[in-house]
């Protein structure tokens, strides 16, 4: 009896669960037959390689330096008596700065010439005399050898009027210098000396210095390797020289500021200085308001010449390696982003200029290179420049 009831009962246990094993593996080979739907694409932003004429310039640090500097010394030993200048003033080209007592060279200029007078006098007794020797030998009333003596005589004291004559004029010079003038026209700063002071002729330390501030020079350096790399650009055609804006410099002021006047490139040394492997280039800037003064550090911006097809990326689209190589990600024909190695040149402003890698009309993906890995599919979307940076600029 027991028996039969445990049989009745092991058997409406397996009835009962055969339809729900049933159902089960039917469930299991619907889902099995219908894969889930594949992402879309990745839309990203990108723009079309243009190429466009360029003028490219170089931006190079220098120094300002005075157009003419004159340094103010004595020609002639003595006190100072007067200084004629206001310290930081202008001053003309002939103006009197400093006054030495002038007693002593007034007493020279009062020997020399009464020294001279004396010459003078001595010359013509000499004169007088050769003259009538002359007269008195043509007939036979004096030797010849006395005539001769009364000749040498008479040149002898032509020379020394001749002599006397020239430490006059040295007297008179040095009596002229004693009232020191400006040789240039410029500012003039502050003065070594004050009335009283002792100074002796062509001394070294200077009494005032005159500079000439406008216009004004900047001294600017340049490698050695980038002056050779610009004449190979214009040699093998990659550079044209510009046109008549080609000696045009600006300039850049320390605080960031655009200096007002452009200047002309006037001078390029023509030797390169060991130490640092560089050359000094020189240039001319108009300085009406004197906001140059000289010593400044400023960033003088030279035009090189104009590249008529330079391909210019952001460089947000240019992606690189842990080794620095550049490379961009290229929409090909089938919506594939292709990895592209990349020549990359200088930056010119928000771009870098692309030296090789990239060709007119290829797509380059900008924005959304994070979503995006070489050989993916992606949907291109064409940005301009504006809405690009006003999508980088959305909350994410």
């Amino acid at each position: 009896m027991i028996r039969t009831l445990c049989r009745t009962a092991l058997l409406s246990a397996v009835i009962t669960a055969v339809p729900s094993a049933l159902l089960l593996l039917a469930g299991c080979g619907n889902g099995g037959t219908e894969a889930p739907a594949a992402p879309p694409p990745p839309e990203v932003g990108v723009l079309t390689v243009e190429p466009q004429e360029l003028q490219l310039s170089v931006e190079l640090p220098g120094r300002t330096s005075a157009y003419l500097v004159a340094e103010v010394r004595p020609q002639v030993s003595g006190i100072i008596r007067e200084r004629l200048f206001t310290e930081g003033a202008e001053v003309a080209a002939g103006a009197p700065l400093y006054v030495i007592d002038p007693d002593t060279y007034q007493a020279e200029v009062n020997t020399a010439e009464a020294a001279l007078a004396k010459a003078e006098a001595a010359a013509n007794t000499a004169r007088l005399r050769a003259r009538r020797f002359r007269e008195l030998v043509a007939r036979h009333a004096v030797s010849q050898q006395d005539a001769d003596d009364a000749i040498a005589v008479e040149q002898q004291a032509a020379a020394d009027v001749a002599e006397r004559r020239a430490q006059l004029a040295r007297a008179r010079i040095d009596l002229q210098r004693t009232r020191i003038t400006s040789p240039i026209r410029g500012r003039i700063g502050k003065s070594a000396v004050t009335p009283g002071a002792l100074v002796t002729a062509d001394q070294a330390q200077a009494m005032a210095t005159v500079q000439q501030l406008d216009p004004m020079y900047v001294d600017i350096t340049r490698s050695s390797q980038d002056l050779l790399r610009l004449r190979d650009d214009m040699q093998d055609g990659r550079l044209q020289k510009a046109g008549g804006d080609a000696a045009l410099v600006t300039l850049v002021l320390e605080d960031g500021s655009t200096y007002a006047h452009q200047g002309r490139l006037a001078f390029s040394d023509v030797t390169i200085d060991p130490s640092t492997a560089s050359v000094t280039l020189r240039a001319v800037f108009p300085n009406p308001e004197q906001r140059l003064l000289p010593g400044m550090y400023v960033r003088a911006l030279l035009a090189e010449g104009v590249r008529s097809a330079a391909i210019l990326l952001p460089q947000e689209a240019v992606i690189r390696d842990a080794q620095g190589n550049a490379s961009a990600l290229v929409v090909d024909e089938n919506q594939t982003a292709t990895l592209r190695p990349l020549q990359v040149g200088r930056s010119v402003g928000p771009n870098w200029l692309i030296e090789s890698g990239l060709r007119p009309g290829e797509t380059v993906i900008r924005d959304g290179l994070q979503k995006v890995r070489p050989g993916s599919p992606v949907k291109p979307v064409a940005r301009t420049p504006d809405s690009a940076a006003l999508a980088r600029m959305a909350p994410r």
